[in-house]
């Protein structure tokens, strides 16, 4: 499976339709992005059970904001429609590869739990 382009219109459809979505958050100007792009599209070959989309940050300034981008490129993980990794940084393909593998050692069922359990951040910000 390639990666699907993601942007503010497909958003929802993409992470409501699979329960483990990666995010690369990448621009076309920027060095470590390109060269991670392949490590990042040979993962998404090996893992076709996965979702990996890529958000142009050029293009989706809002989806980037809404993450909080500040520094390209940036490796999210949503599971279950909860954000569960957000990282900068171009990764090697083994460190990748291990990211991947925590993400799905994730009790979900826990990282629920404990999103519940703890005040919420921001309380009262826009």
């Amino acid at each position: 499976m390639s990666t699907i382009e993601l942007t503010k219109d497909n958003f929802d459809e993409i992470v409501n339709e699979n329960a483990f979505v990666l995010i690369d958050f990448w621009a076309a100007w920027c060095g470590p992005c390109r060269s991670f792009g392949p490590v990042y599209e040979a993962a998404a070959e090996r893992h076709p059970d996965l979702a990996f989309a890529k958000v142009d940050t050029e293009d989706q300034q809002e989806l980037a904001a809404a993450f909080e981008i500040q520094s390209i490129p940036t490796l999210a993980i949503i599971r279950d429609q909860t954000l569960i990794f957000a990282e900068p940084g171009a990764l090697p393909e083994a460190a990748l590869e291990d990211v991947i593998g925590q993400a799905r050692a994730l009790d979900m069922d826990e990282v629920r739990k404990s999103a519940q359990d703890q005040p919420s951040e921001g309380a009262g910000e826009g």
